[in-house]
């Protein structure tokens, strides 16, 4: 269990420096810092997805909390304000946990408070309680101030003269709707009074926007103060659904029930396999009839590429195939000239069709789901088809240059175009263009060759083995051929006609690790040596070498900055996955170092995200963690190696 006393608790930029995370399945979510204090625009205590999975509405940021003991007051929440801290209540916490949910445990006044916040299932909805922790023999009252934000989750509330302030008092129930295009927030209670006091809070400091470079102050309004008798334990349900449930011990129960469902379906797992089986389940979201998966938190929708390299992991490894297969039917639905989307569109937006290897990591997901499942009839009946066109247009050709050489190699790429997942673009500047044959979609591209094949043959579609064989030989023959670099014995990033791009980067490592490889086993343990020998840290791969001029090793500073090390240097957590793959076929000897390699991201759920994997780190000690503090395929990629200690074939010997 993760939990934190009072030398963390207490101290405002340990606790200030860990988040935590709830999601509802639908896209909804509520984050914040263990000392109450917010840092990021996104922190809030309900989020709510308008449009599930995507219309996201930042509506309660959050509650600020007074106990009155005797008539003594104590703070118990935390703000920024510029050159101050006010309140300090962080300084009355005693101790935080995130299981079952995050919980806060106050030291004041000879008592304990206890406050619990969690989210329900299914519904925009978030639950808070407060209970005196064995009861108080005293006269014991709550102030509870919701401060409401009411605009799109990616910006900021400034003092509205248009914010309509108005809202209706019924028996146990507060309802308001500062804006007529915006959800009404109604907030359940079993307060005695409801105080009709309203006011502008100004100026909050998010010290993460900051230093993010972007805007970094925000005022919040306070509609009415919530005034509980602790004689019994006090609750809040705030919700943007037009029905919600009161009862928060049913509420509570439910959400209990389904955690230990998703734990059980997982088998018999360690805890910190267990951390990551509830971290996984943060991810998964329904859309329409099926469902998807948020690349991270707090700022990412459902992404094609992120989706299919951590499906496996997030899905199949927790024992939850079924999941995994309808996100693979509905990815299906949306498959336009032989590609999936890499980006669902948010309101008022269209699909982004701009990605190379997104709808090849589809094929590594369907296959990863036939192995886990034996369930190749899903894919004979509904998707098999649906490849082979997939293929075809390939073939003759699709969007951004995207088509077969007649080497037998993939070639993609217009300027101005980011296709592959190192796609940071700084205005009209492609950080790292990488046209041509990019290293890592050859090796993706094979591996779906192989991977019809082997379906063809189990179908017996014998055409169509005979084709997907002969395209994968002559794939083979080519990428050995042009893409080994004999003087540094490793392989090229990118092949652009006659120009060899030798930057030493990971995407190598799919080609000695994917299911299908075109390496001998000699070649992949020398690339894996050079990844290992240059690459590798204790959080995942960097994305370039150290020993290259544009080696950016921090990723900080503005969003130029920041962009321009995005692919630079900086370490990803899910490239881990690609390496261990890559190891443990190239030394199956070796397995015990497995454990090694994961140490670092092990340790890290305790920092950063609280049971969570963040998506980036710096490149040099203390690697500190950026980016989003929540990230699927970092998750789903040590899931997966973790779960599946002998994934897939040996390359060739």
């Amino acid at each position: 269990m993760i939990s934190f006393g009072k030398n963390i608790c207490c101290d405002y930029d340990l606790a200030t420096g860990r988040e935590w995370l709830l999601t509802n399945g639908i896209g909804g979510f509520a984050c914040g810092t263990i000392s109450g204090a917010a840092t990021r625009r996104y922190h809030s205590i309900l989020t709510s997805a308008v449009d599930p999975p995507l219309g996201r509405i930042t509506v309660l940021s959050k509650y600020e909390e007074t106990l009155v003991i005797d008539g003594q007051r104590y703070e118990l929440s935390a703000n920024r304000y510029p050159n101050v801290i006010e309140p300090q209540g962080y300084l009355n916490l005693s101790s935080f946990s995130i299981e079952p949910f995050p919980t806060w445990t106050y030291s004041v006044g000879g008592l304990e408070l206890v406050k619990t916040l969690f989210m329900v299932h299914g519904s925009n909805t978030a639950v808070c309680e407060w209970a005196i922790a064995g009861g108080a023999s005293t006269t014991v009252e709550l102030e509870v101030r919701p401060l409401l934000s009411f605009v799109d989750y990616h910006h900021l509330q400034h003092e509205d003269p248009s914010f309509n302030a108005e809202y209706l008092i019924e028996d146990g129930r507060v309802a308001i709707r500062p804006y007529s295009d915006k959800p009404t927030l109604t907030i359940a209670h079993n307060a005695n009074a409801v105080d009709e006091s309203s006011y502008w809070y100004r100026n909050f400091e998010y010290s993460v926007e900051q230093e993010r470079g972007f805007d970094f102050h925000e005022d919040l309004f306070q509609p009415f103060v919530l005034r509980f008798d602790l004689s019994t334990t006090a609750f809040a349900v705030a919700s943007t659904d037009d029905a919600i449930p009161a009862d928060p011990r049913t509420l509570r129960e439910a959400e209990l029930s389904r955690q230990t469902e998703i734990i059980a379906a997982a088998g018999k797992v360690g805890e910190v396999q267990k951390t990551l089986v509830l971290a996984a389940d943060q991810f998964i979201v329904e859309r329409g009839n099926g469902h998807s998966i948020i690349a991270g938190y707090p700022w990412f929708s459902d992404w094609g590429r992120d989706t299919m390299i951590a499906l496996p992991g997030l899905t199949l490894s927790t024992g939850r195939p079924e999941i995994g297969r309808a996100i693979l039917l509905e990815f299906s639905n949306h498959i336009s000239e032989g590609m999936i989307p890499n980006r669902f569109p948010d309101e008022g937006e269209t699909a982004d069709y701009n990605t190379v290897d997104a709808t090849l990591w589809y094929f590594e997901a369907i296959r990863a789901y036939v192995e886990s499942t034996g369930d190749s009839e899903f894919v004979r009946e509904l998707l098999f088809d649906k490849l082979v066109d997939i293929i075809e247009w390939h073939l003759r050709g699709t969007r951004y240059g995207i088509r077969v050489d007649t080497d037998g190699l993939l070639i993609a790429g217009e300027a101005g175009t980011q296709l592959t997942w190192m796609d940071a673009k700084v205005g009209d500047l492609v950080i790292t263009p990488r046209i041509g044959k990019p290293v890592e979609i050859q090796a993706l591209w094979y591996n779906a060759l192989r991977i019809m094949s082997d379906f063809a043959l189990d179908f017996e579609r014998d055409a169509e083995y005979r084709h997907f064989t002969s395209m994968a030989e002559l794939c083979e023959q080519s990428f050995n051929a042009v893409f080994w670099n004999r003087g540094e014995q490793c392989l090229y990033d990118v092949v652009d006609r006659s120009e060899r791009d030798g930057s030493v980067r990971p995407n190598q490592i799919f080609a000695a690790g994917l299911t299908h490889s075109m390496l001998s086993r000699e070649r992949a343990r020398l690339v894996v040596d050079q990844v290992e020998s240059e690459l590798l840290t204790p959080f995942g791969l960097r994305s370039l070498s150290p020993k290259d001029s544009r080696y950016c090793p921090e990723y900080s500073g503005s969003p130029v900055k920041r962009d321009s090390a995005y692919h630079q240097g900086t370490v990803w957590a899910w490239l881990i996955g690609g390496f261990v793959d890559a190891y443990r076929r190239a030394y199956p000897e070796r397995e015990n170092r497995v454990e090694e390699f994961t140490s670092g991201l092990r340790e890290h759920l305790s920092s950063a995200g609280i049971g969570q994997i963040s998506e980036i780190f710096d490149a040099e000690r203390p690697y500190t963690p950026r980016g989003c503090f929540a990230q699927a395929w970092s998750v789903g990629e040590l899931l997966r190696i973790l779960s599946h200690k002998d994934r897939g074939a040996d390359v060739d010997s």
